[in-house]
């Protein structure tokens, strides 16, 4: 009996796809893993991304994200039949307080404040561009299928397409994507600043970690520092960016991790730093 309950409870766990997450020394790779359904997300699924982005901000030892998926597809996007009881009751899947992956800024959720590099592969549709817009750097297959579908259902995109995609490639050419939902490339997606790179796809997740390790290497509250105020002169402006620059370099000057720069400099060997 109890063998059938447990296969039973592990089944269910299966259909509904997990986010499964590895440490690797500094990093904290997150995997999308129910490749059985393209990846498509479930509410489970959006529970324990939030739960992952808030350990990998709540951890000192950790110091970058790798998103990733398992299988041919990075995700087809929502799960449409598991997700729209929720939509309509306007509810977020993601649990109030958590770190919020599509890092909207919405109340009663945190924003991410380390760096996340993802690395995308075949059907990447809907949510799938918002979790890598979302994100800091975004490695590429050149297999690559993208789609803001969304108008083909009825329904906007909210997780962040609307704002980000004008922002990286214009209006006109968000637009072209966004009204049509038409299905485009990897070469698109890199003219248009979706993505930074792309490879073939057996490369594309060792080049995210290598990218992820290089950042991994350099000073943690600098790193932390400098994306935060990349991120406020793409938002607010570079005039209100700037206004921090005084405050924000003395605070690092003083840190461990600047003098640890400077005895590393002089003694011409690599940086120890610790993210103090």
């Amino acid at each position: 009996m109890s063998t059938s309950t447990t296969s039973s409870a592990s089944s269910i766990s299966s259909a509904e796809g997990s986010i499964d997450c590895t440490v690797r020394g500094p990093l904290l790779l997150i995997a999308i893993n129910r490749p059985a359904k393209r990846n498509g997300f479930t509410p489970r699924m959006f529970r324990e991304l939030g739960q992952a982005y808030t350990r990998l901000d709540d951890d000192p030892a950790l110091r970058v994200g790798v998103l990733h998926a398992v299988g041919e597809h990075f995700t087809a996007g929502l799960d449409l039949p598991t997700i729209a009881p929720l939509m309509q009751r306007g509810e977020k899947a993601v649990p109030l307080g958590l770190v919020d992956p599509l890092d909207l800024g919405m109340e009663g959720y945190r924003r991410r404040s380390k760096p996340m590099v993802v690395a995308v592969q075949g059907i990447t549709y809907t949510l799938g561009i918002e979790l890598m817009l979302a994100a800091d750097i975004v490695v590429a297959a050149d297999d690559c299928r993208f789609s803001q579908l969304e108008v083909k259902r009825g329904i906007m995109a909210t997780g962040g397409a609307t704002l980000r995609m004008a922002e990286r490639a214009g209006l006109g050419n968000a637009l072209l994507h966004l009204l049509t939902g038409d299905e485009f490339g990897s070469a698109e997606a890199l003219r248009l600043n979706f993505v930074q790179k792309v490879l073939p796809r057996a490369q594309v997740l060792e080049e995210a970690l290598r990218i992820a390790e290089t950042i991994a290497e350099q000073a943690p509250l600098a790193v932390v520092a400098t994306r935060k105020n990349a991120l406020k002169a793409v938002e607010h402006g570079p005039m209100l960016a700037m206004q921090d620059f005084i405050a924000v370099q003395k605070g690092l000057s003083l840190s461990e991790d600047a003098a640890e720069g400077v005895r590393s400099f002089v003694e011409k060997r690599a940086a120890r730093f610790q993210g103090k």
